[in-house]
């Protein structure tokens, strides 16, 4: 958190700019002095791109266009260092931002940015999401499906991450059940089937491909069937 005197104030005032000196916690913001009393910070770059001067005379419009170019650069700079940890989608980053107390205009500002430079793409989210699920953490489409919507990808989005990844329902439900049929050691064979059938439709796989997959994995024909 920034020091006092360092923090920019809700309410706008308006007055003449008669300092203007770096923060003590960050050289890259300034503190802007009006009549000789702090009144809030920017960022350098901004105290640049306005050309704000000493002497400059600041109307309570100009100070809120000012505040919220503010809080837009910071929201902005909040949702790189949430994208630095892994890739996100933009509902994602949207609901990190209003849990930081930043306002709409100030999240849209900072999407559209984002946009603009590539760094928001659900499409391309989609895709990594399947390919990371189906290399560490296999599981059907119908369950992919509800984590995407989950992150705010639309439907058709994620169908089309879901083909382009070309699964194999049936051989990744056949390895999980061959995996956890060890844990059923002892069991009775029909409790085994309904333990594992209920297993891999947690997963998220149809009954169609479970069935198949339980044929495999328990090494059963059609007679036995």
């Amino acid at each position: 958190m920034r020091p006092s005197d360092e923090t920019s104030p809700r309410t706008p005032r308006s007055g003449q700019v008669t300092a203007l000196r770096p923060t003590k916690r960050d050289p890259d913001r300034i503190a802007v002095d009006l009549d000789g009393s702090f009144a809030f910070a920017l960022p350098a770059q901004l105290v640049a791109d306005e050309r704000i001067e000493v002497g400059d005379a600041l109307d309570e419009a100009r100070v809120s266009e000012l505040l919220a170019a503010e809080q837009a650069s910071r929201a902005t700079e909040a949702a790189l260092v949430f994208l630095g940890y892994r890739p996100r989608s933009e509902k994602e980053v949207r609901d990190r931002l209003r849990r930081g107390g930043y306002d709409q205009e100030a999240i849209d500002h900072a999407i559209s940015r984002l946009h603009a430079w590539r760094y928001l793409d659900d499409a391309d989210f989609a895709r990594r999401w399947v390919e990371n699920r189906t290399t560490h953490r296999p599981r059907g489409k119908r369950l992919l499906q509800q984590e995407l919507r989950h992150k705010g990808i639309d439907t058709e989005t994620a169908r089309e991450a879901i083909a382009e990844v070309d699964l194999d329902e049936t051989g990744a439900a056949e390895a999980l059940a061959r995996r956890r049929l060890p844990s059923y050691a002892g069991d009775d064979p029909v409790a085994i089937r309904r333990r594992l059938g209920a297993y891999l439709a947690r997963r998220g796989y149809g009954y169609d491909v479970i069935r198949v997959a339980l044929e495999r994995a328990l090494g059963e024909d059609e007679d036995e069937r």
